[in-house]
């Protein structure tokens, strides 16, 4: 009889640096296109609104998705599923770079939006595969990767379309995505640890349709209006649907989400933590560009062009690479609460000096870059809590609703932005009045300092995650 070999292991470097590679990619894809929605527009004759799905068709397909990958690789093999996933994403890159027509575009989107399994799947494999002292850097280094590839997307995405085209916001990252899964199956090794069992599909289907209609009610809420019965309605029927899948989860013999998982007081409260944190990163991507577009004119713009708008974040970019790079020193001295009560206050005072203090660039790029600080500190932070609190064969499903808590934060955050913005054009410019953009900031700095309170109810744990036992079937 043949014994089986244990397959080698790849270095923690090697495996984090391959990780990294594929966490860039699909990050950069979330953003990379939001600059150049005019030219795709012109290209393909679209309306706005039909063009704005290109966005709304990711963040949909991502929200839907990354639970459920999660829990797959928890089930199946981590590295196994990830290989997948990056060969799915690959497949939409392909689909959205051939593209020339609006449907096909946003088709290719949707499978980009799906792979959004890659960073609860990252987090598991980390988890498993690292030693425990190296655990906390690692996650929070992988964390920090979405805010500096959306950042980063933004800062690229002028320069790709004035010089290129729009194919090329997708032809640069296939790159990547490929080289990506290649290096998973050929350097990252499948972990031993797994949780045995099947797929609610159940309970998968009802999650799927309650966040699907609670984002699309979020998403098209600044066109329809908050208050309108199209938005309420929405609303009211994602929370009776999301009410059902907690009830079918309750009740399943196996469950896609363990309901006394999320009721863990280190889970729910980093989740609400996450939803918030999520408001003060996805809305930066909107309203700082935007604001520094607005003609000099108006009174408070500086008349940017696109390229010079995506300079702005910059900052925000290389803080949030630095402060990856000392999240695990930062976590074992102090602990990850007090890495995300810092971050998250930070970040609000951040937005708080841009409310009042925008007149130089000088004040921009400094409320950019702190911005970076406090978000760098704080996506590491929560991406560790959740570790902590939860079983290590829990770890892709936690981190993986954790991660949508984060999107669903960042829809709402966006689209209250654009809902302010809208109010306030003024009739004479054509453009939203200076008071709008300030309200726009004070919001998000209100979400943050709320992310404050809520980081204090999160229960001090050790300093670096540690493997918990897997509980016995």
């Amino acid at each position: 009889m043949s014994q089986s070999v244990a397959p080698r292991r790849s270095s923690p470097r090697v495996t984090l640096a391959v990780l990294s590679l594929g966490a860039v990619a699909y990050s950069l894809l979330q953003s990379l296109v939001a600059p150049a929605l005019p030219d795709i527009q012109q290209a393909t004759g679209a309306s706005a609104s039909a063009v704005s799905w290109i966005l709304t068709s990711y963040l949909l397909a991502a929200s839907v998705a990354t639970p459920i990958l999660g829990r797959l690789g928890d089930i199946y093999g981590k590295e196994r599923v990830l290989f997948w996933v990056l060969i799915a994403l690959g497949v939409g890159t392909l689909m959205s770079a051939v593209a020339t027509s609006l449907p096909l575009l946003i088709a290719g989107r949707v499978v980009q939006g799906a792979a959004g399994g890659i960073f609860p799947l990252a987090f598991a494999i980390i988890r498993d595969e690292f030693p425990k002292q190296g655990v906390a850097g690692a996650i929070g280094m992988m964390s920090s990767l979405l805010g500096i590839g959306g950042g980063l997307g933004v800062v690229l995405a002028g320069v790709i379309v004035d010089n290129l085209n729009y194919h090329w916001l997708f032809w640069i990252p296939l790159v990547a995505i490929i080289l990506s899964a290649f290096l998973t199956w050929r350097y990252v090794p499948e972990s031993p640890i797994r949780a045995p069992g099947t797929i609610n599909w159940a309970g998968a289907a009802l999650l799927s349709v309650g966040l699907s209609v609670l984002l699309l009610g979020v998403s098209q809420a600044s066109d329809w209006g908050w208050g309108s019965p199209k938005t309420l309605g929405m609303i009211v029927v994602s929370l009776l649907v999301l009410e059902a899948w907690i009830r079918n989860e309750n009740g399943a013999k196996e469950p896609l989400v363990d309901m006394r998982m999320m009721r863990i007081r280190g889970v729910w409260t980093t989740n609400v933590a996450a939803l918030l944190v999520g408001v003060g990163l996805y809305t930066s991507f909107i309203l700082i560009p935007q604001f520094v577009q607005e003609d000099a004119s108006t009174g408070y713009g500086f008349g940017s062009s696109v390229t010079a708008a995506g300079l702005f974040l910059l900052p925000s970019t290389i803080a949030m690479l630095l402060v990856g790079q000392f999240t695990g020193v930062i976590e074992r001295r102090f602990g990850a609460r007090a890495s995300l009560l810092v971050g998250c206050a930070v970040t609000a005072v951040a937005y708080g000096l841009l409310a009042f203090a925008h007149g130089s660039h000088w004040e921009v790029y400094l409320a950019s870059a702190l911005i970076g600080v406090g978000l760098g500190l704080s996506f590491a932070a929560l991406a560790n809590l959740i570790v902590v609190a939860v079983r290590q064969d829990q770890t892709g499903i936690a981190t993986g609703m954790n991660t949508v808590m984060r999107t669903i934060g960042g829809a709402l955050g966006a689209q209250l932005a654009g809902t302010l913005l809208a109010g306030g054009v003024l009739a004479s410019t054509g453009s939203p009045s200076e008071g709008s953009y300030q309200a726009g900031f004070l919001m998000c700095a209100g979400a943050l300092a709320v992310a404050v309170v809520i980081s204090v109810a999160i229960p001090g744990r050790g300093r670096t995650p540690v493997a918990a036992p897997v509980a016995a079937d």
